[in-house]
């Protein structure tokens, strides 16, 4: 009897925290600073720090979680330990899948956008040719994937190199300004804050996706809890930094009111041309949906494993050790919601999803049986469980902010 072909393990700590880093930053940061602004003023750093404190909860569940149970599936695998129902299983598992789906339907029409300030083509062919490129880039192997996510980070730091060189002036200043982005006592402030901080939330999104490459992690136990606490980490500092650069640089009213804010910096106060961050952004869009994609199959193959998706999903081509008919059925789906379903309802739904997928997961860790009395892999992280408790009770009242 021929071995199982098992997925390939060559994702060292230094390739997923670049894979981390790229799936959070994404093409988010080139437009949702100005959103933030809008409703913070200038406390959108403030904003950002307070997403990333109420992330930083989420993020350590999902440490320990990824560290006791290394597996392809992610949430689903977590709840199913939890609560053993599979139809709450599948139910996570299918949400991922939708989620991941969604977001990469919204990204092949921002690739449009961005493609029609260099050439002219029709919808159609512009997320057909998006959806080929990164199914065969994702089939190709996990290895050639995240090295192509890291090339793509690299280039976002650029990008972002570049924002902070225009700013470094108006940055300078915050030596002596540094007491105005200290927000009094006030609910009305407070209340800009908070709901920036929603806001802002979804720009740390994107950690929850480094679980699911677990089997083809080095070492998983170790190093994907290290790998999610470092992108964290990385991720807010140049939130912070950006945020503070563009509401020095720019005035709130405009930043708020650009579709595109950090085209308007390089804009009014660089000679760089605006098509460089354009080019940048277009980039970033297609290393979120590479993500995607391999988020999705990855998901798809270990629900298959867990008996709750179709068995032609776990099946691992020899040669490159990827789940190929996973991969082409997230593509198909992908092709058809991007095509032809209503994009900006859908993105909402898919907000509220990823919010209660957080919550369950939260939930997960904070069953007795699973944090105390269910044994996982050799040498897991164990965070105090308060850690998900409140995370659980963060997402819970999002969920609650999010339908007022």
């Amino acid at each position: 009897m021929q071995n199982k072909v098992s997925l390939n393990r060559v994702i060292t700590l230094p390739l997923l925290v670049f894979y981390g880093v790229g799936t959070i930053l994404g093409a988010g940061i080139y437009s949702l600073t100005g959103k933030i602004a809008g409703l913070s003023g200038i406390y959108a750093p403030v904003s950002f720090l307070m997403s990333a404190l109420i992330a930083a909860f989420v993020a350590f569940t999902y440490a320990e979680l990824s560290s006791r149970y290394p597996k392809s599936g992610g949430e689903a695998v977590y709840v199913d330990r939890a609560f053993a129902k599979s139809w709450l299983t599948a139910l996570v598992g299918w949400g991922i899948v939708f989620t991941g789906v969604v977001s990469a339907g919204v990204m092949a029409h921002g690739f449009y956008g961005y493609l029609n300030e260099f050439v002219q083509i029709p919808l159609s062919v512009s997320i057909i040719g998006y959806v080929v490129l990164i199914t065969v880039v994702a089939i190709l192997g996990i290895s050639l994937s995240v090295r192509v996510v890291v090339l793509v980070t690299l280039i976002e730091f650029s990008g972002i190199a570049m924002i902070l060189y225009v700013s470094y002036e108006s940055l300078l200043t915050l030596t002596v300004r540094w007491r105005e982005f200290i927000p009094p006592f006030s609910w009305d402030i407070w209340q800009g804050i908070v709901f920036g901080a929603f806001i802002a939330f979804y720009a740390f999104i994107g950690f929850e996706d480094m679980v699911n490459v677990a089997e083809e992690v080095i070492e998983p136990e170790k190093t994907l809890p290290a790998g999610i606490v470092i992108a964290l980490v990385v991720t807010t500092l140049i939130y912070i930094l950006v945020s503070f650069a563009s509401v020095l640089t720019l005035p709130i009213e405009k930043l708020a009111n650009h579709a595109a804010p950090f085209a308007l910096i390089i804009k009014e106060h660089s000679q760089i041309p605006v098509l460089v961050i354009s080019l940048i952004s277009l980039i970033a869009i297609l290393n979120g949906a590479l993500v995607q994609i391999v988020m999705g199959s990855r998901v798809l193959y270990g629900m298959a494993e867990q008996g709750v998706a179709p068995a032609c999903f776990k099946t691992i081509h020899p040669k490159t050790r990827t789940p190929i008919s996973a991969t082409l059925f997230f593509s198909l789906l992908l092709v058809i919601i991007a095509l032809w379903l209503p994009i900006v309802m859908l993105a909402k739904i898919t907000s509220f999803v990823i919010l209660t997928i957080f919550t369950l997961v939260n939930l997960s860790l904070c069953v007795i049986k699973l944090k105390y009395y269910e044994a996982g892999a050799e040498g897991y992280l164990n965070v105090p469980i308060i850690v998900p408790m409140i995370g659980f009770i963060l997402c819970l009242g999002f969920i609650f902010l999010q339908l007022n």
